[in-house]
C-alpha cells in the first residue's frame, strides 16, 4: 500500500477508535437554551434538583420522571389531600418522596432556596402565578421557567417540559401510555357519535361550557363523543381568555347545545341537583336523564386526572 494511502487509513482508524458514542437522548447537548413562557433560559447542564411553585403542573413532572423534589401545596380542599397535593397525584409524590415547597400558593423564596435547585418550574397564571418573582429568583442565580398552564395541553407542557429537564424520551412515552389507554376505553363505549357539552355548573357561582378546543372536550372527542361548545349567538366580545365560556345562569338552557352533559369537577351528588335546575326542566339531557359527572379532578387535566375521566366515561358508556 502506498505511504499516503496508509497514513491515510491510520488516522481513519484512530478517528473511529476516539470517536464518542452516539447519544441515545433525542438532544443532549448541554448547555441548551429553552424557550419558554417567561422567556429565554439557558441550562449548563441537565437539572437534577427540579421544585414545582404550580400544582398544577407537578402531576405532569412526576409523569415524566422528574428529579421533583418538592412541590407548592395548596389550601387543603376536598380537591385535595391534607397536605394541599392535588388528590390525582398525591399519592405518587409520596411514593416518591415529595416534600411540600411552601402552603397555601403562599410565595416563600427562602423555602425554594433552601432547596438548592438548579431549575425552579413556575407559572405565568392562575394563584400559583410566580411571574413577579421570577427576576428575584433569576439574579440569585436560580433557572426558573415558567409556563402557561391555562392554554396548552398537558401533552404540550410534558414535551415542553422534557426538554427542560433532559427527559424528552421519557415525556413521549408518558403520552404515548396515556393515548394508548385513550384508544382502549375508546373502543369498549357505546355512546360514540353522542353530541354533548362539558359544563361547569354552579362552581362559586358560575356556570360555564367547555370550548371544543380546550383539554377535557379534546380528551372527550377522542374517546368518540362530539363536543359541541357554546352557541355563537351567547358569545361575548369581551370573554376573558380560558377554556371555557360563562355566562348567566338564565341562559343555561340555550347555551346547552348537546343532548348529553358532563358535568365538570362534580361527582354522583352533583347530578341531582342539576336534573332539579327550573331554567333546565325541558332540556333534552335533564328529560332523557343524560347528565354524567367527570369527577372532582376534571378541573385541571393532567395524566392522573386524565385517567380519572377515562375511568369514570368507561363506567358510563361501556358496553355489555
Amino acid at each position: 500500500m502506498p505511504f499516503a494511502k496508509l497514513f491515510i487509513a491510520i488516522i481513519a482508524v484512530l478517528a473511529a477508535l476516539g470517536a464518542p458514542e452516539p447519544s441515545r437522548s433525542q438532544d443532549s447537548g448541554w448547555p441548551r437554551t429553552i424557550r419558554h413562557a417567561g422567556g429565554e433560559l439557558t441550562l449548563a447542564a441537565q437539572p437534577k434538583r427540579i421544585v414545582s411553585t404550580t400544582p398544577s403542573v407537578t402531576g405532569i413532572l412526576l409523569a415524566i420522571e422528574a428529579p421533583l423534589l418538592a412541590s407548592t401545596a395548596t389550601t387543603p380542599s376536598a380537591l385535595t389531600d391534607a397536605k394541599g397535593f392535588f388528590s390525582q397525584w398525591a399519592g405518587d409524590a409520596d411514593r416518591k418522596g415529595v416534600k411540600v415547597l411552601y402552603p397555601n400558593l403562599k410565595f416563600d423564596i427562602e423555602a425554594v432556596l433552601g432547596w438548592k435547585p438548579d431549575l425552579v418550574i413556575g407559572s405565568t397564571t392562575g394563584a400559583d402565578s410566580i411571574l413577579q418573582h421570577r427576576h428575584e429568583l433569576e439574579a440569585l442565580g436560580v433557572p426558573t421557567m415558567i409556563v402557561d398552564y391555562s392554554s396548552r395541553s398537558w401533552q404540550e407542557l410534558a414535551t415542553e417540559l422534557g426538554r427542560a429537564a433532559g427527559l424528552e424520551n421519557e415525556a413521549a412515552a408518558a403520552i404515548a401510555r396515556f393515548d394508548t389507554d385513550l384508544a382502549a376505553v375508546a373502543r369498549t363505549l357505546t355512546g360514540r357519535g353522542t353530541r354533548a357539552s362539558i359544563v361547569g355548573y354552579n362552581i362559586a357561582g358560575s356556570y360555564s361550557v367547555a370550548r371544543t378546543s380546550s383539554p377535557v372536550a379534546k380528551l372527550l372527542s377522542g374517546l368518540g363523543f362530539e363536543i359541541v361548545g357554546l352557541p355563537p349567538a351567547l358569545r361575548s366580545e369581551t370573554a376573558r381568555p380560558s377554556d371555557f365560556e360563562f355566562f348567566s345562569r338564565e341562559n343555561l338552557s340555550a347555551a346547552i347545545a348537546g343532548d348529553t352533559v358532563f358535568l365538570l369537577r362534580a361527582t354522583e351528588k352533583d347530578v341531582q341537583p342539576f336534573l332539579d335546575e327550573p331554567v333546565l326542566a325541558n332540556h333534552p339531557a335533564v328529560l332523557g336523564k343524560r347528565v354524567y359527572p367527570l369527577g372532582l379532578t376534571s378541573f385541571r387535566i393532567d395524566p392522573y386526572s386524565g385517567r380519572q375521566i377515562l375511568e369514570r366515561v368507561r363506567q358510563s358508556f361501556a358496553g355489555p
